[in-house]
């Protein structure tokens, strides 16, 4: 039997639901990155870093080309800077308005 569309949806984002996954696609807007040159951007553990490319390769959110001894990392397309710039939107909306109502808090009192 196939997964309904919102179980598939809902593993998505529990796939895109870590730091580090959400950072990685966000520098790799910028253009396709060795991954030494991701690992300074990260507190973190070459090997975790790995892990959570191996993710979001896997999910075919992101390509891995090997140049020599280095493995370059790229957004898989244009829909993924595209639904990281929605998400940034929708945020920008929602502490808008929660700025708005912590006004009309404070002028309560």
């Amino acid at each position: 039997m196939p997964v309904p569309l919102y179980q598939a949806k809902a593993e998505f984002f529990r796939m895109l639901g870590h730091p580090v996954r959400i950072r990685v696609l966000e520098l790799l807007q910028a253009g396709p990155t060795p991954v030494r040159d991701l690992l300074p951007e990260f507190d973190i553990e070459p090997s975790s870093l790995s892990q959570q490319l191996a993710v979001l390769r896997r999910a075919g959110l992101v390509t891995a080309t090997r140049e020599g001894s280095t493995v370059v990392y790229a957004l898989a397309g244009a829909d993924v800077a595209e639904l990281l710039r929605t998400a940034r939107r929708i945020l920008t909306e929602l502490l808008a308005d929660q700025h708005l109502l912590l006004e009309e808090l404070r002028a309560a009192r």
